[in-house]
């Protein structure tokens, strides 16, 4: 039989419903006005008519978009960049937060607090741009010249993450990892077979993070690579937005729908993939963050 609820508690759940409700609400109407904008007609979106729903709709700007060619070559530049890059990301801190959790690691203290005290302490953006162009020029050296492999090999570090998974490997019951060692199993295998499976939602998490750094990435990229060809679809976009807010260029604009209209258009596109990634991993978004986020 289910308990009758108090009017405090009524009103609590009321209250929070209402909230979230709210809150998601405020979360949503970006992309759906950004989608109704893209798919709007030119006089609606120059007049600042659209709200919420696309008015005179068409979708000239999805269709020019697609068949520009360099908006595909940034497109897979950045599924590089976010592919490999966040493979690249894993494979160190997955490293690091393994040796990190074993309190066999000579230096280990100090490890990890040099580890935090760079979360404490940031060096600030000039030291961080010198050190990304010492990386560049040592990639140049071996013949990687201004290249999206610079902005995947120099942003393969994150202090918050290899925590994340120090915490969660912590986790990990030491008889199990005993039992793996007396049937034979070498540090690598006590590594891959025993730890990894055993911190998959932490590792799915934190492998999140790093995707959605990388696929968001601007600054750097646009930093580190000059060549366009080379260039991820942020660059581009950003590019993109820099000719169409031309004085110039909006003067003599007669396409069908507004420069607002191609904009929004790029801006939805590159949200996609992560809308469409999210939803088979979010179940172990919270749990993961919770099991490597708190020290047992």
């Amino acid at each position: 039989m289910k308990r009758k609820l108090e009017v405090s508690e009524l009103i609590f759940k009321i209250i929070s419903y209402t909230l979230l409700t709210a809150f998601a609400l405020a979360c949503l109407y970006p992309f759906v006005y950004a989608v109704s904008a893209a798919i709007s007609g030119r006089a609606p979106v120059e007049h600042n008519e659209i709200v919420l729903f696309p008015m005179e709709i068409q979708f000239s700007a999805f269709a020019e978009m697609f068949n520009d060619n360099m908006f595909w070559n940034a497109y897979s530049n950045t599924l590089f960049i976010t592919l490999y890059g966040t493979l690249w990301a894993m494979f160190t801190a997955i490293l690091g937060g393994y040796a990190l959790s074993k309190k066999r690691l000579l230096f280990r203290k100090a490890f990890n607090f040099f580890l935090v005290f760079t979360m404490w302490f940031s060096a600030g953006i000039v030291p961080q741009y010198l050190n990304y162009i010492a990386t560049r020029d040592i990639m140049e050296g071996i013949g990687i010249t201004d290249n999206k492999w610079l902005v995947v090999i120099a942003m393969g570090m994150a202090a918050m993450n290899i925590i994340l998974l120090r915490n969660a490997f912590e986790g990990v019951p030491s008889e199990v990892e005993e039992a793996a060692i007396v049937d034979g199993a070498s540090e690598l295998q006590v590594m891959t077979k025993v730890h990894i499976p055993m911190s998959q939602s932490t590792i799915a998490t934190v492998a999140l993070f790093f995707a959605i750094s990388r696929w968001n990435g601007y600054f750097w990229a646009r930093q580190m690579i000059s060549n366009t060809n080379e260039q991820p679809l942020q660059v581009f976009i950003r590019l993109k937005l820099e000719q169409f807010t031309d004085t110039e260029q909006i003067a003599g604009w007669n396409k069908p729908y507004a420069t607002d209209s191609a904009i929004y258009a790029l801006i939805v596109c590159s949200i996609v993939p992560i809308l469409v990634i999210y939803p088979f991993i979010q179940k172990y978004f919270a749990k993961g963050t919770n099991v490597g986020g708190v020290k047992e």
